[in-house]
């Protein structure tokens, strides 16, 4: 994964935790559960190398196609 890419899905992480901690604070505790779900993928794919995310990202579909 190219820095431009891994930068990308880490910025998407990042958003996504932090979409979900304003969700469960403000409007329904079950947004908890985005931001627990983010951070079991991002674990998931510490030890396995399968990263969803790069499915989704332009920049890395790029990448995985050369």
């Amino acid at each position: 994964m190219n820095k431009n890419c891994e930068m990308k899905v880490r910025r998407l992480a990042g958003i996504v935790v932090m979409l979900g901690i304003g969700i469960g604070t403000f409007l329904s505790p079950y947004g908890y559960a985005l931001s627990a779900f983010a951070g079991i993928n991002l674990v998931q794919s510490s030890f396995t190398g399968i990263c969803p995310p790069k499915k989704i990202i332009p920049v890395c579909k790029k990448e995985s196609s050369d």
